[in-house]
Parts: C-alpha cells; structure tokens; sequence
C-alpha cells in the first residue's frame, strides 16, 4: 500500500472517529492548525494553478475536508460542554478576535457568517452552475473544431484524442463542481446551527454547574464563538477557493496520488504557508511552538520540492540531449513517411481564405458536411480528408488526390463567381470563359456586382467554396469504391451485428470472407449504388452464396434485392422514363464472347463489333441527351454486367439496368435500341 494511500485513509478515518471519541485540548489543537494550513494550501493553489483541470479532483478535496472540519467542530463543542477548557486555539480564537470584547466578537462573528453566506457561497454556487450548463452547451462546438483541425490536417489523431478526452473532462468537472458547492453550503449552515446550540447549551451548563448566568453566557459565548471562528475561517478560506477555481477559464489517475501530488507539488505555495504559520505563531498568542513547527515544516518541504524540480528539470533536459544525439546517430526513422492519406485537397495560397476560419471560410465545414451527406447517400464512411496549402501551386489552382496520385484539378478566382448556362438562357452576360470543373460544363467568371443580373437571366451562380466542394463530391463518388477497405467493411459488419446476429453469423465468414463480401460492395458503389441497406445486402448474399461465391453474379441478386432503390434512384415517381433498350441479337452476341476462366468472365468481342456497338450506343445516347434525359440503358438480367463492363471504358456515366432491378409500376418508354 502507498503512503498517499495510507494518508488519505488516515484523514478520513479520523474524522470519524473525532466524531465519537473525546479527544484531549492538546489534539485539538494540532488538528485545528493543521486544518487551517490545510485550507491555505487549498486557497494559494487555486490562485497558481494555470488549468481547472490541474485541480480536478477539487470536489473530491471538498467533500472531505468538509467532513473533517465537522468533525473538529463537534470535537470542540464536547470539549466546551464537558471541561470548559476546549484548548489553545479555540480559547484564543474567541478572546482575540473580539479584542476583548463580547459584542465586538459576536458582530465579526456575524460579519464573516454573512460574507460566507450571501457573498462567496451565493455567489460561488450561481458561478458553478452557469458555468456547468455552458461547458455542457459548448461541446459540440468545440468537437466540431478538432473535427475541422483534423480534417485540415492540423492536428493529428492522437492530439484529436487528447483534445476530446480533454473536453469530457471539462464538462465532468464542472459538472461536479455544480453539485460540490452544496458541501460548502451545507458546511457553513451546520457551523452556524452547531454555533447557535454551543452558546445555548454552554450557558445552560454553567448555571446548573453554579455560575452566574451573565458570567456563564460570556464563558461560554467567547467559547463557543473562538470554536465557530477556528471551523469558519477555514471554511471561508475553501469557499473562496471554490470561487476563483470556477471562475477560471481529469484525467483517470488513483485519487489518493492526485490528491498529494496536486496539494503539494507547488514550492511558493508552502512557503506562503510556512510563512504564515510562523507569522501567526509570533504575532498572536497562538502556540508559539506549535505554529512556528508547522511553518518550518512547510517551508522544509517546499524547498526540498524546489530542488527536486531542480534536479528533474536537469535530469530532463540531459535525456533530451541524449535523445537528440541518439537520434542524429541512429538511422533515419522513414516508416512514417510510408503513410498515405486517402483522400488530400491541396490549394494553392490564393485559396487559403476559404479555408481559413478566421477570415470568415467556411470550406472546413462544408468538407464535413460532405462525409455526411455522402454517408447518407451511399451508405459508407469516407475517410478523412486532408486539407493542405501547396506553395508550388498556382495561388488560384488546386489539386483532389486519391492515396497520394493526383486525380483530378481545379482553377477558381477567389472573388469571382461562376456562372453556368443551364440550357435555356437567351440572353449572355460578359465574363471570363473557363470549365465548371465538376462536370466540364462551359461557365464564366463573373464579378459580384454581375451576380444577380445573372440569376435573374437564369443563369446557376455558383460561388468559388462551392465549386470546390461539389468537385471534390464529385470525385469522392467516383473513386469510393477504391477507398472501401476491409476494415471498412468489417466496421460495416460490427455496426449490424448487434441487432443482426443470426444472419451475420451465417454469412461472414461460413459462407463468404469479408474480403468477398468487399468486392461485392465495391462493384454496387463503382455504379453510385447505395449499401446503406446492409440487411437486404446480407440476406440476399445469404440466400445465393450457397449456389455461388462469383462475386459478379452475387452483385447482380443483390442489385435485384435492391430494385426499390435503384427504382427511386432513376426512376421518377408518376413519371414517363425515356430509355434505350438493348437489341437481343447484340445480347446474343455478347453471351456468346463471354469465356469463363479460374479468375472470373471476361469477352472475347472482335474489335469491329464493339466499335459498331459503341457507336450505336453513342448514337442512343444522343437521343436521350437532346432530350434531357439521363441515358439509361435497359438490359436483360444475364446481360447487363457483360455490357456494363464493354462500355465502361468509353462511357462513363452510362447506366445500365436489367429488367429485373425495376419496380412494376414504372411507367418506361424507349426511344431507340442498341444494334449492330
């Protein structure tokens, strides 16, 4: 057991046994001066701590120095009743600070009740509690901000961690205070009671014991008045504590070493104390001994506390050289450079302001907003995006990087605005020619004052953020299925297993390992197919992984699994859908190029029939186009993954369906066929 352990029982052990045992004057009064230092140390460590959570375990502190002072308060009051001779302390408590005087005693008597209870304990009380609420309301700002840090790539995920563990504590904290400053409360109130039935039971004791009343009362009264003082100041003293702890802008430690360490780590605070002590033992009547002992004492340990910090800072800075050669010596550490973020946006410095917060961008938010919604839509985690500056860039130019390769860029003018054609605009506007680089639509860079002649034309106005914003969705989209991991997937699976647990028992891993179940999911996102639905993905994996583990032919049961989906993904409720079909002599064609081999299907189409292929699918797309319609292509089932992966290459936003993944109550009608 530890001697912080041993100390901290001690403490409280013997505040219950002071409340059954009579102690001698003598105790007394080394416990009544020891509680007065104690609460000093308390005070002139809230005043230099330079964090509140420095002193979290401050409710803690309260709680038990209010049972201790009880419990002295009530050892006094035995002492008064039975002997009439309380001690040192309490005696020279009552006569000194009245001056002699009786009802100058009882008014600084009533004085320091009064500030005790209207002025720190009110005031301490109202602080905590409004303080408890905002730190609470403040939360989620602040854990916005790491999110932010952390996506720009500020901070990394070890000091995120720190900063939210950091910010739990807060609010824990303060939270305890709000309730801790009831102890003080309630210590004040039952000094105050404790006080009332001293004077009224100590004078009732001396009259049946013979005396006089009026001597008995004035006895009794300086008394029980230097009791009430000895237990109050210290109180007044921990009360004031409470009030500059709170009013400053824990980590998981034993409480018996946090207590000790943070009561006595701070050298100039025993000093103060010592110094004090020493003070009261000279110039008061107090135990000169006593006093003076106790002041040495503390000045003692402050200065041996002062040369261990002495020699721990020394001890430190020599390690750190050491570890500074060690690391010039050893060779060059390059397993952190090996790392390779997921997905980067660099900008160059013309950019900056856009996400800078402090000059009002607002590109860190909307950066969250895109793992959000892309979660909503597609049903997966995107990993963090790194946001990083790049001298070497043009200031107005930034580059969208997928695990370190460059995959697509950008220009912007930082106080332009874009302006996109919609199709219908008659009237043009001056401008800037360049490319909306989302979709490489024909835009122009207009000026603010041409903004809301723009709009008012037709023309979408887009502002420089979210020209950014919606390229880099964009890309995001088309490169997340390279982006989903196993450990995504296994995070997937976790995140259903609760409430699931029978069907992913089943599937993962008797039926399909998790690298098998990843392949599927990649092949419905590279399509913009949502996995959101894990449980209809699951049970349709379930069913037809028994017959199968071809990861293509299970992709295509689980897209007809998911025919509600894909329905109101492309398919407009109440709505007529124009669509190419596919000629069945092109879909006989294509089954009869498809080889099976170990590693999967693939075709063995001459060149000459998929080039006329893809120029009549270039041709029905057409059609769709001119009339503003996504070009969708429908195919039947055995078909459309043979014929998704023949036009990829040449189109990439072509989406073809089987009959097979649409609703019955759609409403479709074929403005031309795919033919040879």
């Amino acid at each position: 057991m530890k001697k912080t352990d041993i100390s901290v029982a001690l403490y409280l052990l013997a505040a219950f046994v002071f409340l059954i045992i009579p102690m001698p004057s003598l105790l007394l009064d080394i416990l009544l001066a020891f509680n007065i230092a104690l609460s000093m140390v308390i005070l002139f460590n809230t005043i230099f701590t330079k964090d509140v959570l420095s002193m979290s375990s401050f409710p803690t502190i309260l709680l038990f120095t209010s049972i201790f002072r009880i419990s002295l308060n009530v050892s006094g009051t035995k002492l008064i009743l039975n002997t009439g001779d309380p001690g040192n302390v309490i005696q020279t408590f009552g006569e000194f600070v009245g001056g002699g005087s009786l009802v100058i005693g009882i008014i600084v008597f009533v004085i320091l009740l009064i500030v005790q209870f209207l002025v720190i304990n009110k005031g301490t009380e109202r602080v905590s509690e409004v303080t408890a609420r905002f730190t609470l309301d403040a939360m989620p700002g602040k854990q916005m901000a790491i999110d932010a840090d952390l996506n720009a790539g500020a901070i990394t995920d070890e000091e995120a961690k720190q900063r939210r563990q950091k910010i739990q504590d807060e609010s824990s904290f303060f939270g305890s205070m709000d309730g801790a400053t009831k102890y003080v409360k309630g210590d004040a109130t039952a000094s105050l009671l404790i006080t009332v039935i001293n004077l009224v039971a100590g004078t009732v004791t001396g009259v049946m014991a013979g005396m006089e009343a009026m001597d008995a009362f004035n006895k009794y009264a300086i008394l029980t008045m230097g009791n009430g003082l000895v237990s109050q100041i210290p109180s007044l003293l921990i009360s004031l504590a409470t009030g500059i702890l709170v009013t400053k802008l824990s980590k998981e430690a034993d409480v018996s070493d946090v207590l000790v360490k943070q009561l006595f780590s701070i050298p100039k605070v025993l000093y103060m104390v010592g110094g004090s002590m020493i003070f009261l033992g000279v110039a008061t009547t107090l135990n000169f001994l006593l006093f003076t002992a106790y002041g040495l004492i503390f000045i003692f340990a402050g200065r041996s506390i002062d040369k261990l910090i002495e020699v721990e800072a020394i001890e430190e800075e020599v390690s750190s050289e050491e570890a500074d050669a060690s690391e010039i010596r050893r060779p060059e550490n390059v397993v952190s450079l090996l790392h390779v973020d997921a997905i980067e946006l660099e900008f160059g410095y013309g950019i900056i302001p856009l996400a800078d917060t402090n000059q009002g961008g607002d590109l860190l938010d909307r950066v969250v907003l895109i793992r959000r919604q892309l979660a909503l839509e597609l049903g997966t985690i995107v990993p963090m995006i790194r946001l990083r500056d790049n001298i070497q860039l043009n200031p107005n130019q930034y580059i969208i990087k997928i695990k370190g390769i460059q995959v697509s860029e950008g220009e912007i003018l930082f106080d332009h605005y874009m302006a996109i054609n919609p199709g219908y605009v008659e009237e043009e506007i001056t401008g800037i020619p360049t490319i909306e680089p989302s979709f490489n639509l024909p835009a122009l860079w207009i000026t603010e004052s041409q903004r809301e002649r723009a709009e008012s034309l037709g023309y979408t106005v887009v502002d420089p953020p979210s020209i950014i914003a919606t390229h880099l969705t964009e890309v995001i989209k088309n490169h997340l299925h390279e982006l989903l991991t196993r450990q995504d997937v296994q995070n997937l699976v976790n995140n259903i297993q609760e409430s699931n647990q029978t069907l992913v028992n089943e599937l993962v891993p008797k039926l399909l390992s998790i690298g098998e179940i990843q392949k599927v999911l990649q092949n419905l996102l590279r399509e913009m197919i949502s996995i959101r639905d894990l449980v209809t993905i699951f049970e349709t994996l379930a069913d037809y992984a028994p017959t199968t583990r071809d990861t293509d032919i299970l992709t295509e049961y689980v897209r007809q699994g998911l025919k509600r989906a894909i329905t109101a993904k492309y398919f407009p409720a109440n709505e007529m859908t124009n669509v190419v079909t596919l000629d069945p002599k092109v879909e006989q064609e294509i089954m009869n190029s498809v080889k099976q081999t170990e590693q999967g299907a693939y075709l063995t189409l001459d060149p000459e029939t998929t080039k006329k292929i893809m120029d009549s699918v270039q041709e029905q797309v057409r059609k769709l186009e001119e009339l503003g319609k996504n070009p969708i292509v429908l195919t039947s089932p055995i078909v459309r993954m043979y014929f998704k992966k023949l036009t990829e290459d040449y189109f990439a936003d072509l989406i073809v369906i089987s009959f097979n993944e649409i609703d019955n109550n759609v409403e479709l009608q074929s403005v031309g066929m795919v033919t040879v």
